[in-house]
């Protein structure tokens, strides 16, 4: 087992109330990590609603999902913290006053002072698509998310989907891959129009292939795809050769090991105190709409709040020889200093 990594607090979910709970630990010299099941940070702001905009996030008129995580990426560049994307928490256990053990997916385990958990409604996890016979394949050369481009380098691809996912890894993985097909039940793409455009001018001038239609079959041995059957919106069939599959057709949010953790859970939500916004277990915290108290407000606004009370609080746990003074940012020159603006 490789040797744990140590840090002052782990947050479970890197999306914007992860992200700001990050800013909030930072200004009381807290370290963090973040561990999120996604490839990317930002959560479902970054992941199902890049381009689509936000209007009530307070003196931002507009902003998009990518913007407000491209934005709070930059606030928290002061406290360097650590990202351990495409993994998922699977343990924490509780072995000191307090002391945890928290083991992922990825084989990695951390020994932390509090747990920040800060998932959502749970863990994003990418939709299977409705094609039987698919599971033998997964993994394999059917794939829910690219975290290697080069993996697909010189590969025939076959990309399933009309969203801004499906649309944004055709752009990025057709200059490298062999020869790549988008296909989509119709013609009509919910992305970005600057996507569409793009990828509608690609197959124009045939560096790509769109076709519209539903997978019928697939073919090959041992987990590795050959080739798959599409059946047009006209009732005639195609087949289209390929190596590997990238189906994008969104994801599904599950609780997932949260309910293994110890921790006491309302209609799969964390009960929290609202002072602290720690759960029953002392140390382990809930913020975001993982969380529910009288009042709650499913709101990334009302995430920021719960974020800067439950630093106060995971303070003692870190730092309990210190005597916590409140400051304002805009007054104080050891946070100025901190953030870099002194």
């Amino acid at each position: 087992m490789s040797e744990s990594i140590k840090t002052d607090v782990l947050i479970i979910g890197a999306g914007p109330v992860g992200l700001f709970a990050v800013f909030e630990l930072g200004l009381l010299d807290i370290k963090t990590h973040l561990v999120d099941i996604l490839d990317k940070a930002g959560g479902q702001c970054a992941e199902l609603y890049p381009e689509k905009p936000i209007y009530d996030i307070p003196a931002v008129p507009y902003v998009t999902g990518q913007g407000l995580t491209d934005a709070l990426m930059q606030q928290i560049k002061p406290f360097k913290p650590t990202f351990h994307l495409g993994e998922m928490v699977t343990t924490i256990k509780n072995v000191g006053d307090p002391l945890f053990h928290i083991g992922t997916t990825g084989g990695k385990t951390f020994e932390a002072k509090a747990v920040v958990i800060a998932a959502g409604g749970g863990s994003f996890q990418p939709k299977r698509p409705p094609i039987a016979g698919i599971e033998p394949y997964e993994a394999k050369s059917v794939f829910y998310a690219v975290r290697k481009i080069d993996e697909f380098r010189g590969k025939r691809l076959l990309i399933v989907g009309g969203g801004d996912s499906a649309l944004d890894w055709t752009l990025n993985l057709q200059p490298v891959a062999k020869r790549l097909t988008l296909l989509h039940r119709r013609d009509e793409f919910r992305g970005a129009p600057d996507s569409v455009n793009k990828m509608r001018a690609l197959v124009a001038e045939g560096k790509m292939d769109l076709k519209a239609g539903q997978i019928s079959a697939l073919e090959g041995d041992d987990g590795k795809l050959s080739a798959v059957i599409v059946k047009g919106n006209d009732g005639t069939t195609t087949r289209v050769e390929l190596d590997a599959m990238l189906p994008f057709f969104g994801l599904t949010m599950k609780l997932g090991p949260v309910a293994n953790w110890g921790i006491k859970l309302d209609d799969d939500l964390i009960p929290v105190d609202t002072g602290t916004f720690e759960s029953n277990v002392p140390g382990i915290f809930a913020i975001g709409d993982i969380n529910t108290y009288p009042g709650k407000l499913k709101l990334i606004l009302s995430g920021f709040h719960e974020a800067a009370l439950m630093a106060q609080k995971a303070h003692h746990y870190v730092h309990p020889e210190k005597r916590l003074v409140f400051q304002y940012t805009t007054s104080s020159t050891s946070l100025q200093k901190k953030l870099g603006v002194a």
